[in-house]
């Protein structure tokens, strides 16, 4: 297929323009190695998880927590110092040079159980840092509007790399072993490199048709825990944080629930680190299909604070279901539905909300949002359910508890959807001065 046919096959298949299509395609291709990269290693995580012991999980999740308070100013350093041009890389060199790292010792039989434990620290940091940077790039690349139209299938692009991802770890585990499986990993993070240069070139072009451009050629500005404060003061940012941490606190309870019963039902770790795999090719399968076909028009049937709920919604439903039938297979469907809803409908509406926030807020709060935030509902969700659990509480009574949290979720995301409509009004005359559309 010709370049031209190509374009125009991506623009029936999306609501682009042509001047967007360029950085449309890159931006697919950047998601599809990062999250690509990312599923190589998941479960291997998973499955290090386990082996360090299912009872010890709150403390490894408050170990990533304590990772985080000492990573998120160092990030937010070097934001107020480095240009994008330049930070956008220095986050990933400093990721493919950890790989390598981690592969040598590994490679090298160095500390097993430890590295084991550090590596599944290491991971949990991981793929919130270069998901929140991959965000951040692109709400400083597109409008408002432009992401209601866009952000849809971009995100496809992340969940066909993570098709992939456990695709190729099922394959080639066997065959390599987890330490060569990080050079695979490393080769993606090194593709998304590559997009991250075009990218770049693109927005520098009169196509990009944004101020933003020039904005990007220096470092914002501000003190290492700049992001912390714009949380502290901003309505709007306090309930993306709640509605991070109602997310984290139903996730982590799953996920404990998942680790107890697929070491019961499994004694061989291959056969676990297989099961893991399974369960991500099944999420991230329906993924793609739910973006590539719905998501655009989710948000414009429901709008996003009406995407943002929808989730929610639905995992109270299967909550409910959970507590009255109790199991493996009820727990792995509520686990597929839940992750594939928010990867295709609930992550492309919530990283909408940063397109109505200044530059700074999109690199520093943010990040602090996506991070610290995240990680630390983690860790303290983590700790209720151990302490739920010392109650004698089994699956179902945890499920129904859970209901009432699924269902303050959903009434969060609608408020946050009426909140960023209302920023969005107000920042009309100043994407018309961008040149971009308001329809």
């Amino acid at each position: 297929m010709t370049a031209g046919g190509a374009t125009a096959l991506l623009q029936r298949l999306v609501p682009a323009r042509p001047g967007e299509v360029r950085a449309l395609a890159w931006s697919f291709l950047y998601f599809f190695s990062l999250l690509c990269g990312y599923y190589v290693l998941r479960p291997v995580r998973d499955e290090m998880g386990i082996q360090g012991g299912v009872e010890n999980l709150q403390w490894v999740f408050t170990g990533t927590f304590v990772v985080m308070i000492a990573a998120v100013p160092l990030y937010g350093w070097a934001v107020a110092r480095l240009p994008r041009r330049r930070l956008l890389p220095a986050v990933y060199l400093f990721f493919i040079a950890n790989l390598l790292i981690f592969y040598l010792l590994m490679d090298a039989g160095v500390a097993p159980a430890g590295i084991a434990r550090a590596f599944f620290i290491w991971v949990s940091v991981f793929n919130l840092f270069v998901v929140s940077v991959f965000w951040s790039f692109m709400a400083d690349l597109y409008s408002n509007v432009q992401a209601r139209r866009l952000f849809g299938f971009i995100a496809a692009g992340g969940s066909a790399g993570a098709v992939t991802g456990p695709a190729l770890t099922t394959a080639l585990a066997p065959l390599l072993g987890p330490a060569n499986l990080l050079l695979v990993s490393a080769v993606f993070l090194a593709v998304a490199l590559l997009c991250i240069g075009r990218l770049l070139a693109w927005s520098a072009t009169p196509a990009a048709n944004s101020t933003r451009a020039t904005a990007a050629t220096r470092g914002t500005g501000g003190g290492l825990w700049a992001g912390l404060r714009q949380v502290l003061v901003s309505r709007y940012l306090l309930g993306i944080c709640l509605y991070i941490l109602l997310y984290t606190t139903l996730s982590t309870f799953l996920y404990f629930e998942q680790a107890h019963i697929v070491r019961d039902a499994f004694a061989d770790p291959g056969e676990r680190t297989r099961v893991f795999a399974a369960i991500d090719l099944a999420v991230n399968s329906l993924t793609i299909i739910l973006q590539v076909f719905l998501t655009a028009h989710v948000v414009r049937w429901l709008g996003v604070g009406g995407s943002l709920a929808l989730v929610p919604l639905g995992v109270a439903a299967g909550l409910v279901a959970l507590g009255a039938f109790p199991g493996l297979v009820a727990l792995i469907s509520v686990q597929v539905l839940r992750r594939a809803g928010n990867y295709a409908v609930s992550r492309p509406a919530r990283e909408m909300l940063f397109t109505v926030v200044d530059r700074e807020e999109r690199y520093k709060a943010k990040n602090v949002i996506d991070t610290l935030v995240y990680r630390g509902g983690d860790a303290a969700s983590a700790w209720l359910y151990t302490g739920l659990a010392a109650l004698g509480l089994g699956l179902g009574a945890i499920a129904f508890i859970a209901v009432p949290l699924a269902l303050l979720w959903a009434y969060n995301g609608v408020l946050l959807g009426r909140h960023q409509e209302r920023l969005r009004g107000r920042g009309n005359k100043e994407e018309t001065a961008y040149g971009y559309p308001t329809d």
